[in-house]
């Protein structure tokens, strides 16, 4: 493993701790100790449920960077793009869902998007070092 992959992957497995209490927090909102609205029930579940998946895909995918020929900005892309998506897709949900008695998402949702858009950059970038260095 690379030291650039070893280095990312230490901070995605720290990042779990965010996860983690995120989890317990869903554990409150589940059991009803934590009053929310419907959309909070639902974007939380969504934050929480996005956070674990996309922090699972980003440390993987710093084995798949190595296997690739890809350098510089390509490789920076690759190894960090599903990481930061894994920031910025959860963030949108939990904290466009803030507020007493919120009902619609306020304009952090905008983050949406653009997580998406690291998403589909970094992995589109690692697919096509894949393909190439086969």
């Amino acid at each position: 493993m690379s030291s650039e992959s070893q280095v990312m992957a230490g901070i995605l497995f720290l990042s779990l701790v965010a996860v983690e209490s995120g989890g317990a927090f869903m554990l409150r909102v589940v059991r009803g100790r934590q009053p929310t609205t419907e959309l909070q029930r639902s974007f939380f579940r969504a934050g929480h449920a996005h956070a674990g998946m996309f922090v699972t895909l980003a440390l993987v995918s710093q084995l798949f960077v190595d296997a690739t020929d890809l350098s510089g900005g390509f490789a920076w892309v690759a190894r960090s793009g599903i990481a930061i998506a894994a920031i910025l897709m959860p963030a949108a949900f939990f904290l466009s869902a803030l507020g007493r008695d919120a009902t619609e998402p306020n304009r952090l949702v905008v983050l949406l998007p653009v997580g998406a858009a690291f998403l589909a950059v970094g992995a589109a970038t690692l697919g096509v070092g894949l393909l190439a260095a086969a």
